[in-house]
């Protein structure tokens, strides 16, 4: 059974269906092939139950957090004041980008939005000061990644709504890998350009007085963040509340800089309902699949299979890392996390792994599938930034922080501390 799905699932998206409706059609078929109960009966109440939620109130305020910051201008003066401050390392502006992407990841909460707010502020620089176009794209499209890592994270409300796993200890779990990476993007930056200067444009040092008067451009972001992430961390807010007073914030922050109308507003709220809709279809699609599945015993079927391979625990997880990397070239990355996680946490857990941890290893490799052909989502979206070029120029500067990816996967399995170590301090 497990051939069938994986045939249906790649035929299908293959076709250009969206991926919730695929969910639903590979739901119907294994329900009409493999099941010997009418489970299409229970669709109502998993479309109900799977969607009841009130974690997944999270979602649309994180997302519209994310689009005011964006439709307000907001970004726009984020990204130049960090150009002040990073443009002087090997590398120059491009720095900048990595920077830009991991505070609007502090706040926006997804990977393709913090791509799409990067791409739009910085291509036109890129082009204007002669930078390599593979390079200067790739940083976007890596950083971007950086969105469902670094607190608050859609993906990571996702994975603990579908875990039952505490939404607090998996965003303290993801603090330091997602600043590790950003921090790994920089130096991997810093080092091509040093071996291969002409790649990185030309490196620009701004008076100290220029650099000070653009911390008020960087003081906001950061303390949204820390207004958001406080009020969890403090017990004064569940993640859907502080996403709530994460939105009023960034209203305040609009405003103060003038960028506040009635279109944008309007633009703020139909771009999260886009947003919100194309996750929730997948989210429910997902579970019905699921059900389905555990329904016909392809979770038994699977475990039966791990298990024969006899394998230690760490050559299982070997054996999962590589089969989310395989599964990333050809599934869009939320689909993959809501239709893997009850089929593979259980085993892991199993095994003796702590869910949290692994849930932060999942996001990192799952950050790989955005950056990877055919499928990753944000090597379209800093394509579609683009004014000339081909999407292969973004796919090579993407390797080496991709690389990087694979580096932070192998030290979170060799240093589990790496992740836990935030969550167990706090605890």
């Amino acid at each position: 059974m497990i051939g069938y799905v994986a045939v249906g699932l790649l035929g299908l998206l293959s076709l250009s269906i969206p991926v919730g409706i695929v969910l639903f059609l590979l739901g119907f078929g294994i329900d009409q092939f493999f099941s010997s109960f009418p489970l299409i009966k229970g669709l109502g109440n998993m479309v109900w139950s799977s969607s009841n939620s009130a974690t997944l109130v999270a979602i649309p305020f994180f997302v519209l957090l994310g689009e005011i910051l964006v439709r307000s201008g907001v970004a726009a003066r984020t990204y130049s004041a960090l150009d002040k401050w990073v443009s002087w390392l090997p590398g120059g502006l491009v720095h900048a980008n990595v920077a830009t992407a991991t505070m609007f990841s502090a706040t926006s909460g997804s990977s393709v939005a913090t791509a799409a707010t990067v791409a739009t502020v910085a291509m036109p620089q890129a082009e204007r000061l002669g930078y390599d176009p593979k390079l200067f794209s790739g940083a976007i499209a890596a950083g971007g990644t950086l969105g469902i890592m670094i607190p608050p994270s859609i993906n990571l409300i996702v994975y603990g709504f579908l875990t039952q796993s505490s939404i607090p200890q998996l965003f303290l779990a993801g603090l330091i890998p997602g600043l590790g990476l950003a921090l790994a993007f920089i130096i991997m930056t810093a080092l091509i350009c040093m071996a291969r200067p002409h790649l990185g444009g030309e490196r620009r040092v701004f008076p100290l007085k220029e650099m000070v008067g653009a911390l008020a451009h960087l003081l906001p972001i950061i303390l949204l963040f820390t207004v958001i992430i406080g009020s969890i961390y403090n017990g004064w807010a569940t993640p859907t509340e502080a996403a709530a007073v994460g939105v009023g914030g960034a209203l305040v922050i609009a405003l103060f800089f003038g960028g506040v109308s009635v279109s944008m507003l309007g633009e703020s709220i139909l771009g999260t309902v886009k947003v919100t809709s194309m996750i929730m279809l997948i989210v429910i699609g997902a579970s019905f699949l699921n059900f389905t599945l555990a329904s016909a015993g392809l979770g038994r079927e699977l475990d039966a299979f791990l298990t024969g391979l006899g394998l230690s625990p760490l050559g299982m997880i070997m054996v999962i890392v590589l089969i989310y990397i395989v599964l990333g070239f050809f599934i869009e990355t939320l689909s993959l996390m809501v239709v893997t996680i009850p089929i593979i946490v259980p085993i892991v857990v199993e095994l003796g792994y702590d869910p949290i941890w692994f849930g932060i290893l999942m996001i990192v490799l799952i950050e790989m599938a955005l950056i990877t052909p055919p499928v990753g989502l944000n090597l379209y979206v800093v394509q579609g930034a683009r004014k000339s070029g081909h999407l292969n120029e973004v796919m090579l500067g993407s390797v080496p922080y991709c690389l990087m990816m694979l580096a932070m996967a192998m030290a979170l399995i060799a240093f589990p501390q790496i992740a836990l170590f935030l969550p167990e301090a706090l605890r």
